[in-house]
């Protein structure tokens, strides 16, 4: 039953947010009573937390796949840009702020995978672009992972880039790619081309 709650709730909070979705709400959908879900989760703030524990463990068993199953160090961001897009196809942007502001315990846990998890992955994936000729020499990997972990939620907050306004898929690559051309070897600007091509061809066939 716990785990038919914590994916019901995953659910919903994805498609409507956070503070859209009440435990009454969780209740009726599940046609459960409110006292069911209270026996399992004390508050909406643990279930908030279970349903981040569960995406957290799925994002990173797939960005360990994304290395494993990756042509070079361009590739791989561009896994995880597909990766982003199949996410933010499900997912409601304000779940990150909502988070932030009304279940800080839950953020915690997120803020710890971003700064830990989030900055690893990426300040490898310098450090292999590098060592592959895909990178420039000499990019300080811990100062630019920092920077593009930053840009990478930037689009999220809806003060600066009002969903209404702006698509934020459209925003994640238009930044990604900004951050690969000014990191990138002419061998690695090859790269990009290649895969935004192969993108480009993917999208038609969709």
């Amino acid at each position: 039953m716990e785990q038919r709650i914590i994916d019901k709730a995953h659910e919903l909070f994805f498609r409507y947010g956070i503070k859209a979705v009440t435990m009454d709400d969780m209740a009726t959908k599940m046609g459960v009573s409110k006292k069911t879900l209270y026996q399992h989760f004390a508050d909406k703030h643990s279930l908030v937390e279970a349903v981040v524990r569960k995406e957290i463990a799925a994002d990173e068993a797939e960005c360990h796949c994304n290395l494993k199953n990756s042509e070079n160090a361009v590739h791989e961001t561009f896994l995880a840009l597909a990766m982003m897009q199949e996410m933010l196809e499900t997912m409601n942007p304000s779940i990150i702020f909502e988070m932030e502001k009304y279940h800080p315990s839950a953020f915690d846990i997120f803020k710890q995978h971003k700064n830990q998890f989030i900055y690893k992955m990426i300040r490898e994936n310098i450090k292999r672009g590098m060592a592959e000729g895909m990178y420039r020499e000499g990019l300080d990997a811990d100062v630019l992972a920092k920077f593009r972990i930053e840009s990478i939620f930037i689009p999220f907050n809806p003060e600066l880039f009002p969903p209404h306004k702006y698509n934020i898929l459209e925003t994640e690559t238009q930044l990604m790619e900004h951050f690969l051309y000014g990191i990138c070897t002419s061998k690695g600007q090859k790269q990009i081309e290649k895969y935004f091509k192969q993108r480009a061809k993917t999208k038609q066939h969709a």
